[in-house]
């Protein structure tokens, strides 16, 4: 998948489809115009334009910001078989369910963040002036059971750098499905230039420190005290991989 800079609009109008597509996620193309107000013939104008660029796509008849999806992979370890590809808008629910199952002790704070805000907007990936976005997901049998998430902020100072959050199903782990998503993420933040990429979990999540630790990420830096769980202060331990 190719995240190139958000795009640039030369009609007020241009910039209102594709804004609305973003934030909405996938669109009913008449239910978008009448929104926008606009008339026939100037909004299909629009959208027809938005797709000749391969800014917008139409996938069973609703419209969708144009991602280069890449290709899905399938794997079997242990006897389990899955396949790891780019997250899709239908994943939101699953996703988001699969994203709160595995962090049910609640010792993982920035994916619960990204779960909430992904189910609150309802939208799975973002590209716009503020932040860029993606998911690509581990499942089973059309079940997510693990993800990869990648946040990049569209700040010059920042530009090298990217988030990171990733978990399995509890009942998924120990057949290498996290080491997988892990290699996706970074090859892609690799493939779009990016040189950092970092991550920060409370101290009390053990389990996700060594896992990174042992796939060469380090730790930069500890904030005593940052976090404050049922009561407790906890640590936050930076984590960061250079690419």
């Amino acid at each position: 998948m190719e995240l190139a800079e958000p795009p640039q609009f030369d009609h007020r109008d241009r910039k209102d489809v594709y804004e609305y597509v973003e934030s909405h996620g996938s669109v009913d193309p008449e239910e978008m115009r009448t929104s926008l107000h606009m008339e026939p013939r100037p909004f299909g104008h629009h959208v027809a334009i938005l797709k000749r660029d391969g800014v917008l796509a139409e996938v069973d008849g609703e419209l969708r910001i144009a991602y280069e999806e890449t290709a899905e992979e399938e794997f079997d370890e242990d006897g389990v078989e899955f396949v790891i590809r780019q997250a899709r808008q239908e994943d939101l629910t699953g996703l988001v369910g699969a994203i709160r199952e595995a962090i049910g002790g609640k010792t993982y704070v920035d994916a619960e963040t990204v779960a909430d805000v992904v189910d609150n907007e309802g939208v799975l990936l973002r590209h716009n002036e503020l932040e860029s976005r993606i998911f690509f997901v581990a499942s089973v049998e059309d079940e997510v059971v693990g993800w990869v998430h990648l946040k990049h902020p569209e700040i010059d100072k920042l530009s090298h750098t990217a988030e990171l959050t990733l978990g399995v199903l509890e009942r998924y782990r120990g057949h290498s499905i996290g080491s997988h998503l892990l290699e996706r993420g970074l090859e892609w933040a690799g493939s779009q230039g990016y040189e950092k990429i970092y991550n920060s979990v409370p101290s009390t999540n053990e389990e996700g420190i060594e896992f990174l630790e042992s796939h060469g990420w380090e730790t930069e830096a500890v904030r005593p005290d940052h976090y404050k769980l049922e009561g407790e202060y906890i640590d936050e331990v930076m984590l960061a991989k250079q690419l």
